[in-house]
């Protein structure tokens, strides 16, 4: 992680967070220490609680003259309209380059970010390879960088996760999260923040299609509160005695090449009613969206009284604010 300074204090009228370090980037979950991420998170639930007073919100200007840029290769719903209305929220401004541009073959990366460190004081960046947003932050001291998803994680995703369990147990220690499926960018992420937080993980893959072993040895070096991971092959005993339930697509972007040996490589792995009885009687459903019901999941799980997901999409708006605020705010 890049430290922009010493630890500082984010504070309103009536929000003063603790001590927070000031980080410029933000790549991996990895890039905040276990303390910065539980701080992350008790800000972002103070934020979801104070949005309701409107232009009222002690932090509608914390962040007034300052600017963010979003670069995105990829689509996006969830990531990109939370941060353009986090940081109108705060006060700040947003602009949307054409990602041709921004991010394609006109110029230097490093031009780019020499460029907009003169316009801009933040940039979240959607692309391919994470190995761009390392170019970019060495071109530049002062501007900082988000990780707005990449192939290899997708760390905003991670935070919402965490506040949605968050609020579902209190404290994470002890409980079981079982996460079904391709061991991708989002599943990275969410187990580097869950092994930080206490959280037991059981990940339940195809052989081929397991967290690299390097992965869940970064997550087992940062994992706290004797949270333990543990790699299953079958869903049913991955799933068996967990609290929440995980899944993502098969499929993700810029794989469509692979759909069709993806989708035989994870049939049985769908997630489904007969699944989840499994686990704990009052365990919980979630994916980070967009889902493609009858594939990973049932409809009648994404869609029943047990599904999160609704919950962790709001909660993107939430933790990028916090996020921004921590990067940004009271400098």
């Amino acid at each position: 992680m890049d430290t922009g300074g010493t630890k500082r204090s984010i504070s309103s009228d009536s929000i003063v967070a603790p001590d927070i370090t000031s980080v410029r980037t933000y790549f991996s979950v990895l890039d905040l220490k276990p303390d910065a991420l539980e701080e992350c998170l008790a800000l972002a639930g103070r934020l979801k609680r104070e949005r309701a007073m409107g232009s009222g919100a002690p932090t509608t200007s914390a962040l007034a003259g300052h600017s963010l840029a979003l670069l995105f290769d990829k689509p996006s719903l969830r990531t990109r309209t939370g941060f353009e209305i986090a940081m109108r929220e705060l006060g700040g401004f947003v602009t949307c380059p054409p990602s041709a541009d921004a991010l394609g073959t006109r110029e230097a990366l490093a031009d780019v970010a020499r460029t907009l460190e003169r316009w801009v004081s933040v940039t979240a960046i959607r692309t391919f390879e994470q190995s761009r947003l390392h170019e970019i932050a060495h071109a530049t001291t002062k501007l900082r960088i988000v990780n707005a998803l990449t192939n290899e994680e997708h760390p905003c995703q991670a935070l919402a996760d965490c506040l949605t369990l968050q609020e579902r147990f209190g404290s994470m220690q002890g409980r079981t999260l079982a996460y079904v499926g391709d061991g991708n960018n989002v599943a990275t992420s969410l187990t580097h923040a869950a092994s930080m937080l206490g959280l037991n993980l059981h990940l339940a893959s195809p052989e081929s299609y397991c967290l690299p072993e390097e992965t869940l040895d970064a997550a087992r070096r940062v994992a706290r509160h004797g949270a333990r991971i543990v790699q299953f092959h079958e869903p049913f005993e991955a799933v068996r005695g967990a609290d929440a339930v995980y899944t993502d697509v098969w499929t993700s972007m810029g794989q469509e090449k692979e759909a069709n040996r993806r989708h035989g490589a994870f049939t049985g792995y769908r997630v489904t009613t007969a699944l989840m009885t499994e686990a704990r009687p009052k365990a919980f459903f979630m994916h980070c969206l967009p889902a493609h019901r009858g594939e990973e999941v049932d409809a009648a799980v994404i869609d029943g009284p047990k599904s999160a997901v609704f919950d962790q999409a709001e909660n993107r708006l939430h933790t990028q604010k916090a996020l921004l605020l921590m990067m940004l705010g009271d400098r």
